[in-house]
């Protein structure tokens, strides 16, 4: 707190200091300041502000061209039209996807997937199924020596068993998912880096959506008056760059701003190309690598002349403590991400339904349009594996909804499409979470490892950062 003299010393009050011989003991003694209240300390503050008369020139964005709020964009919702075009393998405009959720989540909750790894996990495959024809005389070596297993890359499925990874997203679109996610979230150049496999990523990201669009055709044919979508898997990459990876240095990295944005770059082009009809930037550890993915999005669009894919953005927190590994709360993440116009902000992975909540209710306070949450079916067990069966997971997420806090829900880790399909039944007939009325908060926000408000009782603000590079 800061003391502001609210007494006014005078030599004369001590007569020691009046006929000139300082006393320095009777100096420490006097009591020369009293200490302020809160109160005082703002009331004095807002007594230093004056008016002032702004003679910038303010430039008005041309019509057209100011920042959509894509969720609250009002438009028909042409279900049958939409339904057509997905059954021919084809992309409905990013319009016609945002009027169809964005009416159709004033009605109902809607449905994401669930896990993708631990479902391949689970046909329990081998070296030779990951490498099928095209790899199977793969030779390469690694920066040790030792050869590269291709085990373990569940992206390549996509080349070696095309059929297995199409019927796992039919599985989960018959169980009712609204959108599922394509197989490519390690489909970056720097993923795929570590298997040796950089020349496949764009053809990769490509094959991946045409999969999962051909899924969606299947399925909506089945069940035309609920047309499913594709959304295209970005993951985070392996590497950061907010963290070091080196305890010896904590300045260095071991990926670039610029490499980041190439690789993700690179991603887009080939889901675009393939069909997707949404975008999202999944389990993010690093808020500056969800930058780089969506400085990425904007510039292929920007260069590509294309209408910008809807964009979902989804945090992870990586314990009890609420925070992302590079240390934000999921408060600052989504005002960190707030210049994204995203579709929907939420979280995923790290934790189960149960322990969530609490954290998602905070996002859910702060995220001014639409929120998606897909826990993991709870926490991993000692060998690694998830307890928590369909009915356990879909009752947890049921205290969601009956609480009103859902938009989109599915699930992370150790869901499966009977996982899915529980929750679908569990919560109907719960309300949907509305849209809040804006401006909720009318407020300038910043973000560091926590929010920050700037409102009209803040009195003054230093804002500033310790650059201490990770130390205590």
């Amino acid at each position: 707190s800061v003391d502001f003299c609210c007494e006014v010393f005078h030599a004369s009050d001590h007569p020691t200091l009046a006929r000139g011989t300082p006393d320095i003991s009777a100096i420490m003694a006097a009591k020369l300041f009293k200490s302020a209240s809160p109160e005082q300390q703002i009331d004095y503050l807002r007594s230093l502000k004056c008016e002032v008369q702004c003679d910038a020139e303010h430039i008005m964005p041309e019509p057209g061209c100011e920042a959509l709020d894509v969720c609250r964009l009002e438009g028909p919702q042409e279900t049958q039209k939409v339904a057509e075009k997905i059954i021919a393998c084809q992309t409905p405009t990013p319009t016609e996807v945002l009027n169809y959720f964005n009416n159709e989540l004033k009605k109902r909750i809607c449905f994401l997937d669930g896990g993708m790894g631990t479902r391949i996990q689970a046909e329990k495959l081998e070296e030779a199924d990951y490498r099928g024809d095209r790899f199977k005389d793969f030779n390469e070596i690694d920066a040790n020596g030792v050869p590269v297993s291709l085990k373990g890359n569940n992206d390549l499925l996509i080349f070696s068993k095309p059929d297995m990874v199409r019927d796992i997203h039919k599985e989960y679109f018959a169980a009712g998912s609204d959108i599922c996610e394509t197989n490519t979230f390690n489909g970056t150049t720097i993923s795929q880096g570590e298997y040796k496999m950089q020349p496949v990523v764009y053809e990769l990201n490509k094959k991946g959506a045409e999969l999962a669009k051909q899924a969606a055709a299947d399925v909506t044919k089945a069940e035309p008056h609920k047309p499913r979508f594709v959304a295209g898997a970005v993951g985070p990459t392996s590497r950061t760059l907010s963290v070091s990876p080196s305890v010896e240095d904590p300045s260095f990295r071991n990926v670039t701003w610029d490499e980041l944005v190439e690789a993700y770059k690179q991603q887009v082009s080939g889901l675009v190309d393939g069909g997707v009809d949404l975008l999202m930037i999944e389990t993010v550890f690093d808020t500056q690598n969800c930058k780089a993915a969506i400085f990425a999005v904007d510039e292929y669009f920007l260069e590509t002349k294309k209408e910008r894919l809807p964009v979902m953005l989804s945090a992870t927190i990586v314990d009890n403590s609420g925070r992302t590994l590079s240390g934000q709360t999921v408060e600052a993440f989504y005002v960190s991400v707030k210049h994204a116009r995203a579709f929907t902000v939420g979280i995923n992975c790290a934790l189960g339904a149960a322990q969530m909540k609490g954290f998602y209710k905070k996002l859910v306070d702060m995220n001014s349009g639409w929120c998606h949450v897909y826990p993991n079916a709870g926490l991993p067990n000692a060998m690694g594996g998830y307890d928590e069966d369909p009915d356990i997971f879909s009752n947890n997420i049921l205290d969601y909804a009956k609480d009103g806090l859902l938009n989109f829900v599915g699930g992370c880790c150790g869901t499966f499409p009977s996982h899915i399909a529980a929750v679908v039944k569990k919560v109907a007939g719960c309300p949907v979470r509305k849209l809040p009325e804006l401006p909720k908060y009318p407020s300038m926000q910043l973000s560091g490892l926590e929010p920050c408000f700037v409102t009209e009782q803040a009195g003054f603000q230093w804002v500033g950062e310790r650059c201490n590079l990770m130390g205590s």
